[in-house]
């Protein structure tokens, strides 16, 4: 990945691995997490997937949240991504507790409990391996759940930049040119540091690519 190396942390080998894509809703997240977490399967590696917890938040999200619904969603995302570390050699997160703060605090800046929440994001997220940030590709599709309105997805996406930026996180931006690469790009940053096994069921000249739609 050109331009990368000097913004990411290097990564050593542990034998288990935590890995974050973020980014604004719409842009491709869930599908590289599906994509990758089946690569690293047949390499015969247990994968944990931390799905979007906003899509089970019972209270109001979107541009219509509340507080209460983003501290429900920040504590839940703490608890699966807990709960999945104890399961697998590798956890994939569809979003980070940092691009979830960045909902938080864009209908709710300046609120008693955002300086207490702050901290505790930049806390956990330094437990992330590594984290992808995923940009945007396209204008975003209605799945039933999230907002479509596209001064919002960019409005998300730039606050994540902003926010990445003051606090200083080590991220690799993904290119939006090299959508159809995506997949294969982060797997080949990923694979010298996890030393899996060679594929258990190789197709072949099999490539790992993200063929799917964007969505969340």
């Amino acid at each position: 990945m050109q331009g990368v190396q000097a913004r990411v942390t290097p990564l050593v080998f542990s034998g288990r691995m935590k890995i974050a894509f973020i980014g604004t809703h719409g842009v491709g997240k869930t599908t590289l997490c599906y994509d990758l977490a089946a690569a690293l399967k047949k390499r015969d590696l247990t994968v944990e997937l931390v799905r979007e917890v906003a899509r089970e938040c019972p209270l109001p999200i979107n541009r219509e949240t509340t507080l209460k619904a983003q501290a429900w969603i920040l504590h839940t995302q703490i608890a699966w991504e807990l709960q999945a570390e104890a399961k697998a050699d590798v956890v994939f997160c569809d979003r980070a507790v940092l691009d979830n703060f960045c909902y938080m605090r864009r209908a709710f800046t300046g609120a008693p409990a955002e300086a207490v929440l702050q901290e505790l994001v930049r806390s956990w997220t330094k437990t992330y391996d590594v984290l992808f940030k995923v940009p945007i590709v396209g204008n975003p599709r209605f799945d039933g759940v999230r907002d479509t309105d596209l001064e919002f997805q960019r409005e998300i996406d730039g606050s994540i930049e902003q926010t990445l930026a003051v606090w200083g996180v080590p991220h690799v931006p993904l290119d939006p040119a090299r959508r159809g690469d995506w997949g294969a790009l982060v797997l080949d940053a990923l694979l010298p540091r996890l030393r899996p096994q060679e594929l258990l069921f190789p197709e072949p000249g099999e490539r790992l690519t993200t063929t799917g739609a964007p969505n969340a």
